[in-house]
């Protein structure tokens, strides 16, 4: 049990650490520039989209889908906790300083790209037949050949 929440832990610390990382860029880098702040924070979420994807991957070949995904929505929602409250305050912002429309809005591209890179990777994963439900066919397959087939006398 401790290993599954040092994973989650892991997770939500490495997506909240991209955030932390693109809001400091923007701070001290594009402070007035509202083009480059988009384009970093685009950047931010294609860094997240990845690293879910895979994450995705590498525990969807040693789970099932069920075990992993809740680890997966856990640190997820751990980091868009962290991101959405904690991450303004760190450059010296309120979490509600643009609106509550701001405030939703980051709430739903966070989510949107986590979905996306979480869906990307697994359906890469599915369609090479490296996932934990395939390879426990695929063995279960290779089981039922390799035993003779019982000779029935009538």
């Amino acid at each position: 049990m401790d290993k599954r929440w040092r994973g989650i832990g892991v997770l939500a610390a490495a997506l909240f650490a991209v955030n932390v990382v693109a809001r400091l860029i923007i701070h001290f880098g594009f402070e007035g520039d509202d083009t480059a702040a988009d384009r970093v924070s685009l950047g931010m979420f294609v860094v997240i989209g990845l690293i879910l994807a895979g994450v995705a991957v590498v525990w969807g070949r040693r789970r099932p889908l069920g075990a992993w995904e809740a680890d997966t929505a856990a640190a997820v929602a751990i980091a868009l906790l962290l991101t959405v409250l904690l991450g303004p305050l760190l450059v010296g912002d309120s979490p509600f300083a643009g609106g509550a429309g701001t405030f939703f809005a980051q709430i739903w591209l966070y989510l949107g790209a986590t979905g996306v890179g979480t869906l990307i990777g697994y359906l890469v994963l599915t369609a090479l037949g490296r996932d934990h439900r395939s390879q426990t066919l695929k063995r279960y397959a290779e089981a039922k050949a390799a035993k003779p087939r019982k000779v029935v006398r009538r």
